[in-house]
């Protein structure tokens, strides 16, 4: 068959993808589309590579338009109340070869063959629709920008270290900043061999962190960039340095300083009354404008916690993250569920402690759960899932001193676990969300809002403490 493009010329290529703009499958391909076969996650990638640009899709280790090294890749968008479009999900790249990649660097990896060039296709999701009604919304070519490129070779060689350690089961995406090594296969027991333990480790593929992959999208869509600041100034400053290594060293000359002692030094009036106090504070040492978000932090999809500490080392307070949807979390299954999303990513902790009744800063802390306590979270939020699966949240009530009657629940408490427990989150006890099943206690239909908390303890022992 006669290809309606040069397969061997980028510009032919990327001209003909192009035409895919404001269109959908349905109507650009040939009526022979609509006898596709193709299902499961990546239907809509696989539909368009064999109707519309009329080769058979493969999982080879070159790119997908070997004559000009393009890799191509669809992905879904979301659109804002203000028309600009976000990324639906991370962008998911090739599988990764734990035998091959310990035997490669950077420069000669599969991963770059691959990846060097792609051809990127945004289409708009909509739930419902046919995947050949999908309106496809933004068509380019993207190559890694420079400075950028210098971040993803040091997450590539982070995920190499640790399967060249024997630790590809322990591998997270809050190892690295922009790569992300994501779990890829039908479902948890998609395991393979690992070269360097007998331990078997689950199935991934390198991929872009879905901060990173909303650069990539304002940047084809040619959205503003001037409400973002930049840590890393150049490539010569991401060679020398890691993200980590930056802002630790600009913290650093702030540490034994008070509060107002370093709002003082960096000449800056912020309100210490303010929510945004503690971001604010952040931003200024780390040298962005008030007005700007982090760039690397975006891309990265930095979460970042102040805690406040007693003068014992104890945070003052439990960690709280948002509140769960009882009737979601009884649809979820762990390995793609909402907290262990969260728990994989890569966290910035800013400790200040109480000194004479003054916040001293003590240290920041980039930190990632490690793989055994996220095997011990598995079981909180396993345990939270059934409780409310079943209809059994309230265990009983009790009467305090002034008759106040409260409410007892199954949840799992500190007692249960020492990383994370189970607790309300909500204004008052009338902030509920509905229930998928009705208690079977109180005959209710929902109930008060609650969320997964991490024990202060754990924070003080294994995060604060922790070298």
């Amino acid at each position: 068959m006669k290809l309606p493009y040069n397969p061997s010329d980028k510009n032919s290529v990327i001209e003909y993808a192009k035409k895919l703009k404001g269109k959908s499958l349905r109507q650009v391909c040939d009526p022979a589309i609509l006898e596709h076969s193709y299902s499961g996650k990546g239907n809509f990638g696989q539909v368009l590579e064999k109707f519309y640009f009329g080769y058979e899709p493969n999982s080879t280790a070159e790119a997908d338009f070997a004559q000009i090294g393009m890799e191509l890749k669809s992905s879904p968008l979301k659109q804002l109340k203000n028309n600009e479009y976000r990324s639906k999900e991370r962008l998911v790249l090739n599988i990764i070869n734990y035998f091959n990649v310990v035997n490669q660097n950077f420069e000669n990896s599969d991963f770059i063959k691959k990846n060097a060039s792609i051809l990127l296709i945004f289409y708009l999701h909509q739930a419902g629709y046919d995947i050949l009604d999908l309106i496809i919304k933004l068509v380019d070519e993207w190559s890694f920008p420079s400075t950028d490129l210098e971040i993803i070779k040091k997450d590539w060689e982070t995920i190499t270290k640790k399967i060249a350690d024997g630790k590809a089961h322990e591998l997270s995406e809050g190892d690295t900043f922009y790569l992300g090594a994501c779990t890829k296969g039908a479902n948890a027991s998609s395991v393979r061999k690992q070269p360097f333990s007998e331990i078997p480790a689950k199935q991934r593929a390198y991929s872009f962190k879905q901060g990173y992959v909303n650069h990539i999208i304002a940047s084809i869509a040619n959205e503003p960039t001037e409400i973002y600041g930049k840590l890393i100034s150049s490539v010569a400053v991401a060679k020398k340095q890691t993200i980590e290594e930056i802002v630790i060293s600009k913290f650093k000359p702030y540490y034994g300083k008070t509060q107002e002692e370093i709002v003082k030094s960096l000449k800056i009036e912020i309100n210490t009354k303010a929510k945004s106090f503690y971001a604010n504070l952040t931003k200024s040492i780390l040298g962005i404008s008030l007005d700007k978000e982090i760039e690397e932090f975006e891309k990265a999809e930095i979460i970042v916690k102040t805690v406040r500490l007693k003068e014992n080392n104890l945070p003052k307070e439990d960690i709280s993250f948002p509140t769960f949807k009882y009737e979601e979390i009884v649809n979820e299954d762990w390995e793609n569920s909402d907290f262990k999303d969260i728990l994989e990513h890569k966290f910035l902790f800013v400790f200040f402690q109480f000194e004479n009744e003054k916040l001293v800063l003590r240290k920041v802390k980039f930190w990632n759960m490690p793989y055994t306590d996220l095997l011990e979270v598995e079981k909180v939020w396993t345990k939270t899932q059934q409780i409310v699966a079943k209809g059994e949240i309230v265990k009983g009530f009790k009467t305090d001193k002034n008759g106040k009657v409260s409410r007892e629940t199954n949840f799992p408490n500190k007692e249960f676990s020492k990383i994370s427990h189970v607790r309300p989150h909500a204004k008052d006890a009338s902030d509920t969300y509905s229930l998928p099943k009705k208690d079977k206690l109180t005959k209710e239909n929902e109930y008060t809002k609650h969320c997964f908390w991490l024990n202060n303890r754990y924070v003080r022992d294994e995060i604060y403490l922790k070298k």
